[in-house]
């Protein structure tokens, strides 16, 4: 969400922003926007007036009904400055009830004005306009053919979709034996990679308030996404982003304790609405997954500094699990409406032949910090509002696919990359059971 000073101030930078993101049926909220502002304002300024008035309304009635002992006739005179203050405070009523609602309105449409995306960003109207950057690692197309992801699954007693659909319909899966483990291995490798790059471990509550929701991410975004507990104020996380960067709502952060940098695992829960449904077979989008992923709250001078490290540390993890992969750079239309800048990491697909999204980096400027009322007190002893960023560490099951395709031998046995083996108990190779 945008500071109403800078929209004030910036109108035509704010339009022709909504046009790079090809959003042009959003245009007209920025000049009802400043309609409303400036009705809200002079609503505001009128009120103060009134409330200035109404001590010395007061003690003019005050002394005016002190004279009326000696002159009866500042009684009429102090009756009339009476039926004054009533006038005011009827006035006032209403123009406190119109503050409200022009502050309820001007909310609701800086709400979906987008946030001004960074000068970086190539503009493009939407996912086929995003750009490769680089590459990392040797694509390889074996000379033997790849299976289907649960068939390789399968071949391993490794995941059972039928029982799922039983038991909770599409969507959800049981992942059995050793797919189960080695899901649960790429967690535990990927926490204690971040550690190590220096992030505090955490596990967030799973569930969040709608104020919180409101805050993370945009209406659009909410209402595709999340599933909300009936009868409750609290929504299951799509990532557990929301949680992370929620935990700083309405706080004031010492700035001797930025940047925050924290790494989360949680089970994720989406709806997969849309032209992005779970019409794609086995574990690509599925309602239920688990996922590592990092968030870290900055001062703004540091944020792309720290854009640029954490997606290279998605980079780092699937290079040493060996999977290859390439960066992937969003255009002005596929960003959400809350991200100033935003980069894919896609993982290479032997059997597809080509390169699918892994992870996600965002850069959100100070658009989440706004909407959550978080605030950084400086060593001046000012405030203002910090940046946050997310990145996926990884999100099996998804990864998995990229994982089993990578690994596949000819035999259909599954080599386990070195880094991987602890976590495997020592196991070096997944055999066939069938």
């Amino acid at each position: 969400m945008l500071d109403i000073k800078f929209v004030r101030e910036n109108p035509e930078i704010v339009k022709e922003n909504i046009r790079k993101k090809f959003q042009d049926a959003k245009l007209p909220m920025v000049d009802r926007v400043l309609e409303l502002d400036e009705k809200n304002r002079a609503a505001i300024t009128e009120a103060s007036t009134l409330r200035a008035s109404r001590n010395t309304l007061s003690k003019q009635i005050g002394m005016l009904m002190g004279q009326a002992k000696k002159d009866p006739s500042k009684l009429e005179e102090a009756e009339k400055v009476k039926a004054q203050v009533k006038a005011n405070a009827d006035r006032l009523a209403e123009l406190e009830k119109l503050e409200e609602e022009y502050a309820a309105e001007i909310h609701k449409l800086m709400m979906n004005i987008p946030n001004i995306i960074d000068p970086s960003v190539p503009i493009g109207p939407d996912d086929s306009a995003n750009v490769e950057v680089q590459r990392f690692g040797e694509p390889v197309v074996p000379d033997y053919e790849i299976p289907y992801h649960t068939e390789i699954m399968e071949s391993l007693n490794g995941v059972d979709m039928d029982a799922a659909g039983r038991v909770s319909g599409n969507g959800f899966y049981y992942l059995m034996g050793d797919i189960a483990r080695l899901h649960s291995a790429v967690l535990a490798y990927a926490r204690d990679f971040m550690i190590n790059k220096g992030f505090t471990y955490c596990i967030p509550p799973f569930m969040i308030h709608g104020n919180v929701v409101e805050g993370v991410m945009s209406q659009t975004d909410m209402d595709a996404m999340m599933y909300k507990i009936e009868g409750e104020d609290l929504y299951l996380i799509g990532t557990s982003e929301h949680s992370m960067i929620g935990k700083f709502i309405d706080q004031i952060i010492p700035e001797s304790s930025l940047p925050q940098t924290l790494t989360s695992y949680s089970p994720c829960f989406r709806k997969e609405k849309g032209a992005h449904g779970i019409e794609e077979r086995g574990v690509y989008r599925i309602h239920q997954f688990e996922k590592q992923e990092m968030i870290v709250v900055c001062k703004p001078e540091d944020s792309m500094d720290w854009y640029e490290k954490m997606w290279r540390y998605s980079v780092e993890l699937f290079r040493s699990m060996e999977i290859p992969v390439r960066q992937l750079e969003c255009c002005s239309g596929d960003l959400a409406d809350l991200k100033v800048k935003s980069c894919d990491i896609e993982a290479w697909s032997p059997r597809q032949q080509k390169y699918f999204e892994v992870c996600s980096c965002s850069n959100l400027g100070d658009a989440q910090a706004r909407r959550l009322k978080m605030r950084v007190k400086g060593a001046d002893g000012k405030t203002y509002l910090p940046h946050t960023l997310n990145n996926t560490v990884v999100a099996p099951p998804r990864m998995l696919i990229a994982f089993l395709e990578n690994h596949l031998q000819a035999d259909g046995s599954v080599i386990i990359p070195e880094v991987l083996q602890p976590y495997m108990g020592g196991t070096k190779v997944l055999v066939p059971k069938k």
